[in-house]
């Protein structure tokens, strides 16, 4: 008999129907899991926003036995979720490999066997609460905020947007043992440089969405005290990865190792293979069952695993630079540069060579240093091949609000100051 959803939570909120389970900083506004469960009478499959409403409208279409999917405010068009398959019970929207908008199905245990792994590797519990400030209606937030909610009965803090003046008002309402705090990259950056990081009350910190830079995790580590933990999941699967060391890492390609209840392996083409109960059941209404079928999950990120289960990215299989016939991850160079002290941010990719035989030819953006230092440097550890051809010093070299870099966005903007 498929799991039901809303008589899991109904379970979870039977063991303390008069704690709290969701603290709205911004206006004081608290609920009980008993007040939850009875406000909960607004159904709407596609849930949006980042306050109580996003909560109380998902577990009202539980109740009803409907099918959700999550959409951000400023999403255009909404899927057609009566023709979805009688099993499924969640779709999330991604932008996959392509970057064009597709959906990704689960059924109710897959949503629920990925918020399990996520709280038995975390070592999550109702006696810390998690502080919300990312988005509910993203595949990180919705696994990370609302599922342990509902299916683990792990209370929330909302702390309205990820400002530091409201994160300092959010991490006051946190009891005594602290809470968690999951984030993107560019949240943790603005929290340092604000100072407004309380480590008595941070107890887990956790970054996702994107590559933390080492730099600044250890910047937190040193000024803080705070640990920050690097998450690594995919929509289709879920959680992938998670950094479970208590100090700073050293390497940038390092994720971390596997969550519970997920296996990883490296295909013969170099990409890392996840299985596991949390995998989705594919994409819809098209399928590609050799990159996502059930409990197999192809991904697109090249990988090495070690003896000991750390995995390394290594790149993107897109994103592989031909330098006459040999192929380069960027990781590989952005790691060399990454060294260097002046260099918070950078991004590598290849361009067309003008000769033919060489095929592609090595561009770096970068947000400091000096290009002949950086080459010096590269040359020490890396053979002359893999050489940078052309440097771009660019104190704009920014990522976007989830930490990321578009690679074809900067080789535009590239071409067009070379022009």
């Amino acid at each position: 008999m498929p799991l039901s959803l809303f008589n899991a939570w109904q379970e979870i909120a039977a063991r303390s129907p008069e704690s709290l389970a969701i603290t709205d900083a911004p206006s004081g506004r608290s609920l009980t899991f008993s007040q939850l469960d009875s406000a909960a009478q607004d159904p709407d499959q596609f849930p949006t926003g980042n306050g109580v409403q996003f909560v109380l409208q998902t577990l009202a279409a539980w109740r009803s036995g409907l099918p959700t999917c999550p959409l951000e405010e400023d999403h255009g068009s909404r899927p057609d979720l009566l023709a979805l398959p009688d099993n499924i019970a969640h779709v999330k929207t991604t932008s996959g490999s392509t970057g064009a908008p597709r959906y990704v199905i689960f059924t109710s245990e897959q949503l629920a066997a990925d918020a399990t792994n996520i709280v038995a590797t975390m070592g999550l519990g109702p006696a810390q609460p998690n502080v919300a400030v990312i988005s509910m209606a993203h595949s990180y937030g919705f696994s990370n905020l609302v599922l342990p909610l509902l299916l683990h009965g792990i209370p929330l803090i909302l702390g309205g947007d990820p400002l530091p003046n409201s994160l300092s008002r959010a991490l006051t309402f946190l009891p005594e043992t602290g809470g968690t705090l999951p984030a993107v990259p560019a949240m943790w950056r603005a929290w340092l440089d604000a100072g407004c990081l309380d480590r008595e009350r941070i107890r887990t910190a956790i970054s996702a969405g994107a590559p933390l830079n080492p730099k600044l995790e250890l910047a937190i580590y040193e000024r803080t005290g705070i640990k920050v933990h690097n998450f690594y999941g995919s929509s289709e699967c879920g959680g992938i990865a998670y950094d479970r060391s208590t100090s700073p890492r050293e390497k940038p390609d390092v994720v971390g190792s596997a969550m519970r209840g997920v296996s990883v392996t490296i295909a013969d083409d170099g990409r890392l293979r996840v299985e596991g109960a949390a995998v989705g059941s594919g994409y819809w209404p098209v399928s590609e069952p050799e990159i996502l079928s059930g409990q197999q999950f192809h991904t697109q990120d090249l990988a090495t695993i070690d003896a000991d289960g750390t995995i390394h990215l290594t790149g993107r299989a897109g994103d592989l630079i031909n330098i006459a016939g040999r192929k380069l991850a960027p990781s590989t160079i952005e790691a060399e540069i990454l060294r260097d002290p002046a260099v918070d941010e950078c991004i590598v990719f290849g361009v067309p060579s003008p000769d033919p035989e060489r095929v592609q030819e090595i561009v770096a953006i970068t947000s400091g240093g000096v290009p002949s230092a950086l080459s010096a440097q590269i040359a020490q550890h890396l053979p002359a091949w893999q050489r940078v051809r052309h440097w771009w010093v660019n104190p704009d070299l920014t990522p976007n609000a989830r930490g990321k870099f578009s690679r074809n966005e900067w080789r535009e903007k590239w071409l067009e100051h070379k022009r």
